[in-house]
């Protein structure tokens, strides 16, 4: 589905390995001979997903002497990390301006979404998950907004899936930015009902499953994932809601570019788009999962609210965007992203 087709530098770097180690390997360590051993750095979603499309790659021609190593965690920090100096081979974020920011740093060519899917791997929508049965009838925007309604979402200070929410509530307030007043006021009324901000949307979706909140905003691939995984939570797709669009690319410094490549080309194939659906997540190649997803009433874009570089500075500046005003008033502490 695509619209308009649609510290210290030694820290972060310390950080980002501990993370990586963490995480694991997908393989083995990549020391036999002829075996390529590919970093993989994503945000905190997909890796169940990975888990899936590593193993059907290492399964083709292509992929039988392939290993990775895989890091996951909220998409700035990821980005952030790899600019720093954690190596990576295929990056996989949240959201565009953190691509752009390894681009700016000569790690990612300037091309990357060029091609016939504009860089994006998977799309998804924000949607309202509830408890099971949606016991308080939270169904649409209105809804978040009522005394006593305790809200889930992420700091968009450290999260691409928080930002995503963000803009969401906003359009959907503000029709598509055309009343800017209505939606920032939406969205300080929005906040004022979230008790807790985790730093990344998965660690969100965690938080809502202990028991805190009585809805939760996030991708509709998470809610699936939430339900698959034996989750007593429910979702609706709001009646105005935006498109989730996912970037990906192979670094301009990796030492197994073509190994890469054939990874991102596989991730575009329709067995590899198929479990990228099977796994919550819209295909962004036509004819996959046809009619599992729904339409939303009203989809928009971020391009319909100006496109990244501009909602960056309008509304994700730590000292003069919207989202800096709206913490403020909350007493949440607001750092660079």
């Amino acid at each position: 589905m695509r619209t308009g087709k649609y510290t210290t530098m030694g820290v972060l770097v310390a950080a980002a390995a501990l993370a990586l180690s963490a995480c694991g390997s997908g393989g083995s360590s990549g020391s036999g001979s002829g075996t390529v051993q590919l970093a993989l750095v994503a945000y905190s979603t997909p890796q169940g997903a990975y888990t899936k499309l590593i193993k059907a790659f290492q399964a083709t021609d292509a992929g039988k002497n392939i290993t990775f190593t895989q890091s996951y965690g909220a998409s700035g920090d990821q980005s952030r990390a790899v600019a720093a100096g954690l190596n990576a081979d295929i990056v996989n974020f949240s959201l565009a301006p953190d691509m752009t920011r390894l681009v700016k740093a000569n790690l990612v060519d300037p091309s990357w979404n060029s091609g016939r899917y504009k860089g994006m791997i998977t799309d998804s929508v924000v949607v309202i998950g509830t408890r099971k049965g949606n016991p308080k009838g939270l169904k649409d925007w209105s809804d978040l907004t009522k005394p006593g309604v305790q809200v889930i979402t992420p700091n968009p200070f450290t999260s691409g899936g928080a930002r995503w929410n963000v803009m969401a509530a906003y359009g959907a307030a503000s029709n598509k930015g055309t009343d800017k007043q209505a939606g920032v006021d939406y969205l300080n009324a929005l906040f004022k009902n979230v008790p807790v901000q985790d730093d990344s949307a998965r660690k969100s979706i965690q938080t809502f499953v202990g028991g805190k909140g009585d809805a939760f905003l996030s991708y509709e691939s998470e809610a699936i994932n939430a339900q698959n995984n034996g989750q007593p939570i429910d979702y609706t797709i709001p009646s105005s809601t935006i498109l989730i669009e996912n970037p990906i690319a192979v670094t301009s410094t990796s030492k197994h570019k073509k190994q890469a490549q054939a990874f991102l080309d596989f991730l575009y194939t329709p067995a590899a788009q198929q479990i990228w659906a099977d796994s919550g997540y819209r295909p962004v190649v036509s004819g996959v999962a046809t009619g599992k997803f729904p339409t939303p009433v009203s989809l928009f874009t971020i391009n319909d609210l100006g496109g990244w570089t501009q909602v960056a500075t309008d509304f994700f500046d730590t000292t003069s965007g919207v989202m800096a005003d709206v913490e403020k008033s909350i007493g949440v502490t607001v750092t660079a992203r």
